[in-house]
């Protein structure tokens, strides 16, 4: 790759899971941590966010298990389709995706990923950033999710 991915920008480990209570329950006993809150996302159209090319409508738990700059995800998704019930379907239990913070070179690596064929599975937008679900679990065992910046 011309614009490789660094290791010193990995800053997240993405689980999905089914029981996020239990999942978040765990791994706070494990870390010797709080149990993280988790909010809850209701079915939502929002213009910023892609599943697959097309708008998407879905609702999520979510918990953060956060160490410095690094962080633990656990998504919980609903039956609506998305990137989370993809997976989960398709797999159970496990890790969704690695992040990535590229900073300046989020389009030239985005666009290097999808020379080599991989789909963008979601995209997102927030204030200040952005997200990418890179479609990789078939060629890497995991997703991506490249960053510009946290």
């Amino acid at each position: 790759m011309n614009n490789p991915i660094g290791f010193e920008g990995f800053i997240q480990i993405a689980l999905v899971v089914k029981d996020i209570r239990k999942a978040a329950e765990t791994w706070a006993r494990f870390f010797n941590v709080p149990v993280p809150d988790i909010a809850e996302h209701p079915p939502a159209r929002n213009p910023e966010l892609t599943y697959r090319g097309e708008p998407a409508y879905y609702g999520l738990k979510f918990a953060v298990i956060q160490a410095g700059s690094f962080v633990i995800e656990l998504h919980e998704p609903d039956e609506h389709d998305s990137t989370f019930r993809e997976f989960l379907d398709k797999h159970g239990n496990g890790v969704h995706h690695l992040g990535f913070q590229v900073g300046d070179k989020r389009d030239a690596v985005i666009g290097e990923l999808e020379k080599m064929g991989y789909a963008m599975r979601t995209v997102g937008y927030y204030p200040g950033s952005s997200w990418t679900i890179v479609d990789s679990e078939d060629d890497l065992g995991v997703n991506l999710n490249i960053k510009p910046k946290a």
